[in-house]
């Protein structure tokens, strides 16, 4: 990989703190950041391609919301054996969309992808067969969420599902501490120093607002959802399917 687009944002201790942005600086080395900073990216987005290949339904769209740069987009776009389906990529950095849209295997894929710079509260969801909300959900403000998880119940066919990927706290201090302390030893076994570990967290303080699971799982009933099961937990990170 390029050291232009090696994550070291958090390692000049003479740089000022501020709170995280998805600004240019970040969507630059973000493929890097989230690789070394989010065990089991990787996973979760090639199974988020296995699930669009057996569950997204004929003539419907897939709302990837939060997108960033599109793994999931992607993913899904190279996943979908369902004909005259659409996929709606939104994102609130227009730094993030503009990189996204330079991608060369866009020309590529069968499923067409509309990239959309918008609040992703601002999104209408319609003939939904699928819904991603991949570590987007914990960037919004917890009073918004129950909201924005009713508009896209709303929004599902009958059959369809909300993919739902966060990092998640813990009730039980111990178990909380423990899972802390298991993921800063991930990234540090991915390269990461010290300095850059305890930056990017004090950066994140404010921004990304975790929960626990039991939250997510009571929030997705009272939007609506009949069902909502665990597939995948690493660490303090993890995934969900939600059934309408």
């Amino acid at each position: 990989m390029s050291e232009n687009h090696r994550d070291r944002i958090y390692r000049n201790p003479e740089q000022p703190p501020a709170e995280f942005v998805f600004d240019r600086r970040v969507a630059q080395v973000f493929p890097d950041m989230i690789q070394r900073s989010v065990p089991g990216y990787a996973t979760v987005i090639n199974m988020l391609g296995v699930l669009a290949g057996e569950y997204v339904q004929p003539d419907s769209v897939v709302y990837d919301l939060g997108c960033s740069l599109g793994a999931c987009a992607l993913a899904l776009a190279g996943s979908i054996t369902a004909p005259k389906c659409r996929i709606v990529a939104v994102d609130n950095s227009p730094d993030m969309i503009e990189q996204a849209q330079q991608q060369p295997q866009l020309q590529q894929l069968a499923t067409p992808i509309e990239w959309i710079h918008a609040d992703i509260r601002e999104i209408p969801i319609a003939n939904a067969s699928m819904v991603i909300l991949n570590f987007t959900l914990q960037f919004v403000p917890p009073a918004a969420r129950l909201e924005l998880l009713r508009s896209i119940h709303q929004g599902l066919r009958p059959g369809g599902l909300l993919l739902l990927s966060e990092k998640i706290s813990f009730e039980d201090p111990q178990q909380e501490r423990l899972q802390i302390d298991m993921h800063h030893a991930f990234k540090r076994a991915n390269g990461y120093n010290e300095l850059e570990i305890s930056r990017k967290r004090s950066a994140l303080e404010k921004v990304l607002i975790p929960e626990t699971l039991e939250q997510h799982c009571t929030r997705l009933a009272d939007a609506g959802f009949s069902r909502t099961d665990l597939w995948f937990q690493c660490f303090n990170f993890v995934s969900l399917v939600a059934r309408p």
